[in-house]
């Protein structure tokens, strides 16, 4: 299942020129808010280990370095040249692959606007995708020049601080629209069409994230989806890469290592606090996510030196295994992340 990445096609020069951009402003490594509310840029001097995380509706961009992400049973190698878009949010594993403190690993997130890009979409008069059509809700594209001057635009203009409010909104609109024209249009598209399966399911993981410490009825979010129990999981595994339960046990986890994290809950209390009635289920099931038990995971990760994939202190909704799994080469010519 592995497919080979193609010679560059990007404009390195201006990948180059993204890389200063962000390496101006991030002297240190970690994940930096910026001046931008939607914009983050990111740092790592070395490889990081495989942390769990949510992505959220967004474009991923690495202008250096090297990255892996694991969605479901499969995992995927991209570096700097390719873009990454995810449509809803989805619980992956993703780490820092290639970096050096010669070379840094150096990357931008923009957060989309999904109203903007339903305004949009409705006044293009590009082919709408077909109802029936689900794809995996995410994506890796090559940067194409246009887009890729848009975001060196965009991280630029954060040295200017008087023109961020009447110049970023118009640079992202930019991005959203090229966006939508380009190689990410269909599957950006889908996810604003009416009725289609993306759309439904995207309503289904929003149910999640605010309920997911209720008991799962399958044929409940079905009905809400306006499909068949066996469709709606159909759909969903191809969106998301797991099963609806599997998304909710990882939703739950993932809260549950924050409360232990944040607030200094013991596991019983925090496996309570997410749903869980029987603490060694919930520990039995920590384990076999985050590769130890609840206590050792919590202890390893305030020790841990920052320069990991992400903040682990992170709320669940501001976030983005080990083990053998089918890996693949992006399609996309490879010359960017989250």
């Amino acid at each position: 299942m592995s497919k080979q990445t193609g010679p560059y096609t990007s404009d390195r020069t201006t990948i180059r020129a993204l890389a200063r951009a962000i390496g101006s402003l991030v002297e240190t490594d970690g994940d930096h808010d910026t001046s931008i509310q939607a914009l983050t840029l990111h740092r790592r001097s070395g490889p990081t280990e495989p942390l769990h995380c949510i992505y959220n509706l967004g474009l991923g961009v690495v202008a250096q370095g090297d990255k892996q992400v694991l969605l479901g049973e499969e995992s995927t190698d991209y570096g700097s040249g390719q873009s990454m878009l995810t449509t809803i949010d989805l619980p992956v594993v993703s780490h820092v692959t290639r970096a050096s403190g010669a070379e840094p690993f150096l990357g931008m997130m923009l957060t989309l606007d999904v109203r903007s890009i339903v305004q949009m979409a409705s006044e293009m008069d590009e082919p709408r995708p077909r109802r029936e059509d689900a794809s995996r809700s995410i994506s890796f594209e090559v940067l194409d020049a246009d887009l890729l001057d848009a975001l060196v635009r965009l991280v630029r203009l954060l040295g200017q601080p008087a023109l961020v409010p009447g110049l970023a909104p118009l640079i992202q609109q930019e991005i959203i629209l090229r966006l939508l024209t380009g190689p990410h249009g269909p599957q950006l598209r889908r996810l604003v069409s009416a009725g289609s399966p993306s759309q439904q399911i995207a309503k289904a993981v929003a149910w999640l994230k605010q309920n997911f410490v209720e008991t799962l009825d399958g044929d409940d979010l079905a009905d809400r989806a306006h499909m068949s129990p066996s469709t709606f999981r159909q759909h969903f595994r191809a969106l998301t890469g797991v099963s609806p339960l599997q998304y909710q046990k990882q939703l739950r986890l993932q809260e549950a290592r924050q409360l232990m994290l944040n607030e200094n809950l013991d596991a019983g209390s925090a496996g309570g606090r997410v749903g869980y009635e029987s603490p060694s289920q919930f520990s039995r099931e920590y384990r076999r996510l985050f590769g130890a038990p609840p206590q050792r995971d919590v202890s390893r990760m305030r020790l841990a030196p920052i320069g990991g994939d992400s903040n682990p202190r992170q709320t669940l909704a501001r976030s983005a295994a080990r083990g053998k799994v089918p890996r693949r080469q992006s399609t996309a010519p490879s010359l960017v992340s989250r």
